[in-house]
């Protein structure tokens, strides 16, 4: 993990004040050890961190998607070709746009989910993700059992 600084780490204090005291319930699997602040803090910076960036780039690609939308009608003497280019270019935009929505919304749960100290338990069992992880991906809600067996579901 990544060192974060002492106005980052004042920051994380504030936005969650039961950190402190949430994180020792903070389940972990066998084996791992024990969340410590320092830990959740940190993935809890990276989150915040994750959520304003992806917040910047959505308003972003929103203002793009309305400008492409905007000027889809603008060339009457537009070719077959020009106005299938067109359509792909619209999208392509709009589903990045519904992925940066996604991927926010995720880290936005998982940002709750530290607020409310249900942190680290998988949604679905109620057992441990597991700290490994969550440090590699902070927005899982899922063990890996658990998702291996979601996925083979709707497979």
């Amino acid at each position: 993990m990544t060192k974060i600084s002492t106005a980052t780490r004042a920051a994380i204090k504030q936005e969650f004040p039961n950190l402190t005291r949430d994180v020792k319930k903070f389940p972990v699997r066998e084996g791992e050890e024990p969340w410590t602040v320092r830990e959740a803090e940190e993935l809890a910076a990276l989150l915040v961190e994750d959520k304003e960036r992806l917040e910047r780039e959505l308003e972003s690609a929103d203002r793009e998607l309305s400008d492409l939308l905007r000027n889809s009608g603008d060339g009457a003497g537009d070719d077959q070709a020009d106005y299938g280019s067109s359509a792909l270019e619209r999208e392509q935009e709009l589903t990045l746009v519904n992925n940066m929505r996604d991927l926010l919304d995720q880290t936005n749960h998982a940002l709750d989910r530290i607020r409310k100290g249900t942190y680290a338990t998988c949604e679905l069992t109620n057992l441990p993700i597991g700290k490994a992880r969550l440090q590699a991906f902070p927005r899982a809600t899922l063990s890996v059992e658990a998702k291996a067996r979601e996925e083979r579901r709707g497979a």
